[in-house]
């Protein structure tokens, strides 16, 4: 499959909706291009170089046209793949393109396996302050990957695992080596406060 492609420095999920201010002529020319043919278009990361690997893409919605051309629009994730070729640009156009291969993906995940990442994904994000409610039915390796403090090379490592089972071991794993350090920094937030104030003590006894 040929895309045109979007390099950007952040990895694209499936299922996520992203938000992006396109500003670039090329990528305007992309958006106008997409827009008009309604087909999808490849967001490729970006880190030092080019990657290989992506998400292809669906434009939801243009959400702002601003006087000079710029675009606010909002896109969800569809499918990830890897890029057999790349064309920078494409023939005739501004921007780049190439020839995808999408990854396969198993979905199955077993219920015991399930329920131990959701037990871990609810201890992470009360550790962060995430304020929202969890799905646990519907939850998945992908629903709050940006959220739980991946590095970008983690990120695209995860994209590249291709089944539910893999990506929830990688993340479990990212739990229980993260969870520990969170708490630990949190303790330490809280004898700071405490050393910040008048503590009334008991005299020791000897």
């Amino acid at each position: 499959m040929y895309l045109p492609l979007f390099p950007l420095k952040l990895v694209a999920f499936p299922g996520e909706e992203l938000n992006l201010h396109i500003f670039e002529p090329r990528y305007r020319e992309l958006i106008a291009d997409v827009e008009l043919s309604g087909t999808t278009l490849g967001i490729c990361a970006y880190i030092n170089s080019l990657s290989g690997y992506g998400t292809e893409v669906v434009l939801e919605k243009i959400n702002k046209r601003y006087e000079d051309g710029r675009l606010d629009i909002r896109t969800r994730g569809l499918r990830p793949f890897k890029i057999l070729s790349f064309d920078n640009p494409m023939q005739g156009k501004l921007y780049a393109g190439g020839n995808i291969s999408f990854l396969n993906d198993d979905p199955k995940i077993t219920e015991v396996l399930h329920h131990e990442f959701v037990f871990y994904l609810k201890e992470m994000l009360h550790l962060l302050n995430f304020p929202g409610e969890i799905d646990s039915k519907n939850v998945n390796s992908y629903t709050f990957t940006h959220k739980l403090g991946l590095k970008l090379e983690e990120e695209l490592e995860l994209l590249q695992l291709e089944s539910e089972r893999e990506r929830t071991d990688y993340l479990i794993k990212h739990f229980k080596r993260m969870i520990p350090v969170i708490k630990t920094v949190e303790l330490a937030k809280e004898r700071i406060k405490l050393n910040g104030h008048f503590k009334h003590m008991d005299p020791l006894s000897f």
